[in-house]
């Protein structure tokens, strides 16, 4: 009976969330080891982001270099990487803005973008790594008042320019920056090339345009923003004014006695918040053109998913664990081509970098 339960239970949970989609193929790969060399003295903490520039050099967004109490520590460091793997220089050092590491991002212009969840606020640093511009603000070290931020409900309404866990950004082909805001706020912010504040859209909850944590954005050659609502286990795809155009949800089987990458294992289907369902989007990345595939990870049960910018599965890989080629709660995913991808991962502390063979 167990048996039967184990192999039941994958399409229960797709039944009562839609249409599985049974044939999709695994995609081989291989796990470069050791690819990024840190100095003797230099160590990763949780890797909260992975980018790649144009000339193939490689930031790592990390919860490194932690100072203060265990609560309430800064948590936050940027390291910058040659085609190689070779260290070659920390950016922001002690910056006003560390506080807990979530996203980096680098743009047409190679600049480097860092979301910062902790201070509530969005970094632009040069390709030199000067800072160029900053969006929100942190909290006054000077007020009583100053703790972390309140889940009130109903919540609080957000404010123009100002962020409350803030999680990502991706930009337009017009230069216009796309913000997810994030684990409170529960919506979208626009902002011009030149920094100036256009609007906004979305808040809490589960209709179209309303979000239940959107961790992780992208922008594809149309101009078409992807979100991943993972609270709700979907990637929601608007235009760059906020209209709603369609989801994505990823119902692909799985093995019921997948072991997570921490703590028990998901009792399915789940009730409320989708975080650790599977297929829930963590990480979500869109390849350049021509060809563009969009790729996106879960937390459990650890996998990768490749598909079509319509949503149509091409193939998924990996799982959870320890070892090369096994995933610790994915977090963000760089793909600067379709066949070559680098995750950062938060339990493991580590980036990878992946060769998937050529498929679908």
């Amino acid at each position: 009976m167990k048996k039967l339960l184990a192999l039941l239970l994958p399409l229960l949970f797709l039944t009562a969330r839609g249409s599985a989609q049974t044939t999709v193929p695994q995609i081989r790969y291989q796990s470069v080891p050791d690819f990024l060399k840190l100095p003797p003295d230099l160590y990763f903490g949780e890797v909260a982001g992975v980018a790649v520039n144009s000339k193939q050099h490689f930031f790592v967004l990390s919860r490194g270099n932690t100072t203060g109490p265990a609560y309430a520590a800064s948590a936050a460091q940027l390291l910058e990487f040659d085609p190689e793997g070779k260290f070659l220089r920390e950016i922001g050092h002690n910056l006003y803005a560390w506080s807990y590491a979530h996203s980096v991002k680098v743009d047409s212009q190679d600049n480097i973008w860092v979301a910062d969840k902790g201070s509530d606020m969005v970094i632009k640093f040069t390709p030199e790594g000067r800072v160029a511009m900053v969006f929100g603000r942190k909290q006054e070290a000077s007020d009583e008042e100053t703790a972390p931020l309140k889940h009130p409900k109903p919540p609080l309404p957000p404010e123009d320019g100002m962020f409350r866990q803030v999680t990502d950004m991706a930009w337009d082909s017009a230069g216009n920056t796309y913000i997810s805001d994030g684990y409170i706020n529960s919506r979208i912010a626009k902002v011009d090339k030149n920094g100036n504040w256009i609007k906004s859209w979305g808040e809490p909850g589960a209709g179209p345009g309303q979000f239940r944590t959107p961790h992780s954005i992208a922008v594809d050659a149309e101009d078409h923003v992807y979100v991943a609502d993972r609270g709700n286990r979907r990637i929601q795809v608007f235009d760059g004014d906020g209209k709603f155009l369609r989801q994505i949800t990823i119902d692909v089987p799985f093995d019921a006695n997948a072991r997570p990458a921490m703590g028990s294992k998901p009792q399915l289907p789940l009730t409320g918040a989708q975080t650790m369902a599977p297929g829930a989007p963590w990480a979500i990345c869109i390849t350049p053109p021509p060809r563009q595939v969009l790729y996106t990870s879960d937390g459990y049960p650890g996998r990768i998913y490749k598909l079509t910018l319509d949503g149509k599965v091409l193939g998924v890989l990996g799982e959870s664990g320890k070892q090369l080629k096994q995933f610790g709660w994915i977090h963000e995913i760089a793909c600067p081509s379709e066949n070559v991808l680098f995750v950062g991962e938060l339990l493991n502390w580590r980036v990878q970098k992946l060769l998937l063979e050529p498929g679908p």
